[in-house]
């Protein structure tokens, strides 16, 4: 049998072991978000070897979805890490057998400081799944490795089965883009989503007066290295030079040398203000086939020039 061959079979093996545990959740399931969404302490999850990497995943997803929540080594637990637990928290068991020594151990304390515990495993009928408050079944009928030994659709189970609680506590929270953004502000949907217009404008913005000569303009723009200008009459906006305006005043006009700003600028330039979010900016440009809008602040006065090429980087 090729690789190609053994990699369809465990996608396939897994996919319907998945298929199977959510085909039976049961109250159960609810118990469990209910009990996150009620707590006012955070989410404390633990688990040894394999079961442990998964639930360092699993914290890691309530964390950056709403849930606060953390990882705690079991067996570092008895060397101090207990002091982590509080009785408003809910604590998550991972062991795929029920019987591993370092979780089962850490529930007589969890007891005696009151807290909430759900176990992920594979048998509810183990020590651990009598022992705790809400029991979530992952059982598989095998692992998909051909011995039947190391954890392998078993850890996929558990882990589905954390993203399954994280998705229902998104929704049971009303957690938006703009939520997730808050919790990811390195990443580019945080940036587009928290940065302002104002973060990103180029606040020197060239200028001339509409009565400003065709080699005055050129020289502005030029100097400006925007492509464009934009024409003030004082304080007032009346127009902007891109330079396309400039290539296309030089086809339709002839004799150009005497030409105004007034007579080659576009009338009424797309604005925005500075407080809006970069992210409206570049949608607005790419909306209007524009690759610049000029930047108006509280008072709606010219305040800069946000252009998209700046705003595609974020």
């Amino acid at each position: 049998m090729s690789s190609v061959d053994v990699g369809k079979r465990v996608f396939l093996a897994q996919g319907e072991a998945l298929k199977l545990i959510g085909k039976n959740l049961d109250q159960s399931f609810d118990h469990a978000v209910d009990l996150i969404m009620k707590t006012s302490g955070k989410v404390i999850v633990s688990g040894m070897g394999k079961s442990g990497i998964i639930g360092k995943k699993i914290a890691a997803t309530f964390a950056s979805t709403g849930t606060p929540s953390f990882f705690v080594h079991p067996a570092e637990a008895f060397h101090g890490d207990l002091g982590m637990f509080a009785f408003e928290d809910v604590v998550i068991l991972i062991s795929y057998s029920g019987e591993t020594e370092e979780v089962i151990r850490l529930v007589p304390s969890l007891k005696h400081f009151g807290v909430k515990v759900i176990a992920l495993v594979g048998r509810p009928d183990s020590t651990l799944g009598r022992n705790v408050d809400v029991v979530l079944s992952v059982a598989v009928e095998r692992e998909v490795c051909p011995n039947n030994l190391a954890p392998t659709t078993s850890t996929t189970a558990t882990l589905a089965m954390g993203d399954a609680l994280a998705v229902a506590l998104i929704e049971k929270r009303d957690f938006k883009p703009v939520d997730f953004a808050v919790f990811h502000p390195g990443g580019s949907l945080g940036r587009s989503l928290l940065t302002k217009v104002q973060d990103v404008m180029h606040s020197v913005v060239p200028n001339v007066h509409p009565d400003s000569c065709l080699k005055d303009v050129i020289m502005v723009i030029t100097q400006g290295g925007l492509g464009l200008s934009v024409v003030l009459d004082g304080e007032e906006i009346v127009g902007i030079i891109t330079d396309g305006d400039l290539r296309r005043a030089l086809f339709r006009k002839g004799e150009i040398l005497n030409l105004r700003s007034k007579d080659i600028m576009s009338n009424k330039p797309l604005t925005i203000l500075c407080s809006e979010l970069v992210r409206r900016s570049e949608e607005k440009m790419l909306d209007s086939g524009v690759t610049a809008l000029l930047v108006l602040d509280e008072f709606e006065k010219l305040a800069g020039i946000v252009k998209l090429q700046d705003v595609s980087r974020i």
